[in-house]
């Protein structure tokens, strides 16, 4: 029996864990032979495909040059190197990057930027408003900006209170743009956290641009500093390398992660705007910006980084996205057409429906383990959110895979009955 513990896995259902010795493309390759799809790119993160030959050649060449540094203090050419390259993909005027490791890490750095921001101008601002349903991550300040319930409920004393916004269902947006509105009028709040167009985690729940760029408005209005979690739907997934780019906005913060390496290696960073540096500029050591980790920066994973900017640059990547788009879109219209599928929706590569549950929907629905138990018996990698069913593949999938994917939620679901 493996000793490991591993993440969001209740280990007292003794579901099978298997065994994968390689990866290629849109393909992971088990100990027992079997090939798998990989259909949401290993948590979100596979964007080119696994093992990509550009990014792998890039982190061997620097893992023989330099493999760590001091960051505070010091610095490298593949972080400045990346750093630049990132200002000049970011829209104006985002322009200093401060490098973390993860995208809960990236979050965090956020947070703590805003509030440093509003403390060093001697301002008393420290109410956070988020969104409804929500997920930002499993750092306590992650956490507590995140939905609560039962990913954080043995943790909620650690938390601190935050304001929420009611989600901007269809047809109710101006209810949450209203509520927005009464929370900057009702007392100083320092931030708005929001993962643009697409709740991850929170069910894939889907919003327009147009919600999006009221709700940045608002907070221009009161003043409030705009963060973009674009952590999950950055670098392409919402068919746009930015979601914020759909609803032609700059947020004042905003944090990547997952796709900045390709998904190679684990590497975040947290943009911000110069009025936000500049309130933690000054000869006064107390006013430094007071974050970091061992590996902040860490040379290899820059390298990585680099590496995929690169294949931005040099390759059709957004015809891939696009096409890509196409396809899911065919699929999901397919895929609409089962019995007891609700709410099927789409936003760029990214495709999600819901397999109505007449016990509970939700993340601990009962659905959800006999989906997880058909797609282990089909050549796919889904983990179903609940009842709630979503493909995000990475770019390089060809029909055929996509193809498999299909067929696999169409016997998942339909194995359920009507």
């Amino acid at each position: 029996m493996s000793p490991i513990w591993h993440p969001f896995t209740q280990h007292g259902l003794q579901e099978p864990i298997p065994l994968v010795e390689r990866a290629e493309g849109a393909a992971l390759y088990l100990a027992d032979g079997r090939r798998i799809v990989d259909a949401i790119s290993s948590w979100w993160v596979t964007t080119h495909g696994h093992a990509n030959p550009h990014i792998a050649a890039a982190i061997a060449v620097q893992a023989a040059q330099l493999d760590q540094l001091i960051f505070a203090g010091w610095t490298h050419e593949p972080a400045e190197t990346l750093a630049r390259n990132l200002i000049a993909l970011m829209p104006h005027p985002l322009a200093h990057v401060f490098f973390s490791d993860s995208g809960s890490t990236s979050v965090e750095v956020a947070l703590k930027m805003a509030l440093g921001f509003w403390h060093n101008r001697g301002e008393p601002r420290h109410r956070i408003l988020v969104m409804e349903h929500s997920y930002h991550g499993d750092t306590i300040g992650a956490m507590s900006v995140g939905a609560r319930g039962v990913f954080n409920r043995a943790y909620e004393k650690l938390l601190f209170d935050v304001g929420t916004i009611p989600f901007p269902k269809a047809g109710s947006e101006q209810a949450t743009l209203d509520a927005l509105d009464a929370a900057c009028r009702a007392e100083p709040v320092a931030a708005f956290i929001v993962e643009p167009l697409v709740l991850g985690a929170g069910g894939m729940l889907m919003y327009s641009p147009d919600t999006l760029r009221a709700m940045h408005a608002i907070c221009e209005q009161h003043g409030v500093l705009f963060v973009a979690d674009e952590v999950m739907t950055g670098w392409g997934r919402t068919g746009t390398l930015l979601a914020c780019e759909q609803a032609g906005i700059t947020p004042d913060i905003i944090c990547l992660a997952k796709g900045i390496t390709g998904g190679s290696l684990p590497l975040a960073v947290t943009l911000a705007t110069p009025a936000i540096f500049e309130a933690h500029w000054s000869t006064d050591p107390a006013k430094q910006f007071f974050h970091s980790s061992s590996y902040t920066a860490n040379p290899i994973a820059c390298a990585a980084a680099n590496a995929n900017l690169q294949i931005w640059r040099d390759e059709p990547v957004r015809k891939r996205i696009t096409r890509l788009a196409e396809r899911q879109a065919a699929m999901l219209g397919e895929l609409a057409k089962l019995p007891r599928v609700a709410n099927v929706r789409q936003c760029g590569t990214i495709i999600a429906l819901d397999v109505v549950d007449t016990e509970g929907a939700g993340y601990l629905s009962e659905i959800g383990p006999r989906l997880r138990e058909s797609f282990r018996s089909a050549p796919v990698l889904l983990r179903p959110l609940g009842n709630t069913v979503y493909v995000m593949p990475p770019y390089c999938i060809d029909e055929t895979d996509l193809g498999s994917v299909r067929d696999a939620i169409v016997e998942a679901v339909t194995s359920l009955g009507s």
